[in-house]
């Protein structure tokens, strides 16, 4: 059974630090892009990060670019997500993502790409 779990969360003060981790179990992802989204109350999931295979390449929605990192141990089957300068924008339940198949960047980047996802971690930035 696959499973993905995120970690990390929390409450922080704007400007703080955040490092989220997802640790996947039940199945190898090292082949394949994986992807951080958030959903905010009464807002739909939208995409934050994604990294490809050998995490050479990666991408950010353009709010969070020069703030979040993305990275992954594909020796640890885990993903992070380093979250620095956070914002109030920023509270939300962040997810991680991987997929059944090999996708392209802008596949990546779509939830619907994804076949499984984990259970979220809450993410909440006073003012």
């Amino acid at each position: 059974q696959v499973q993905l779990v995120e970690s990390g969360g929390g409450l922080v003060q704007a400007g703080g630090s955040l490092r989220l981790s997802c640790v996947a179990s039940g199945r190898t992802f090292s082949n394949y892009a994986m992807g951080w989204f958030r959903q905010a109350p009464g807002k739909e999931r939208e995409f934050v990060a994604t990294i490809i295979w050998n995490g050479r390449s990666t991408y950010y929605k353009d709010s969070v670019k020069g703030r979040f990192t993305i990275s992954r141990d594909n020796a640890k089957n885990t993903m992070y997500l380093q979250m620095n300068s956070l914002k109030p924008e920023d509270t939300a339940v962040y997810y991680c993502a991987a997929p059944r198949r090999p996708l392209t960047t802008t596949q990546a980047m779509g939830a619907e790409a994804y076949d499984y996802w984990g259970q979220g971690t809450q993410v909440t930035v006073s003012s």
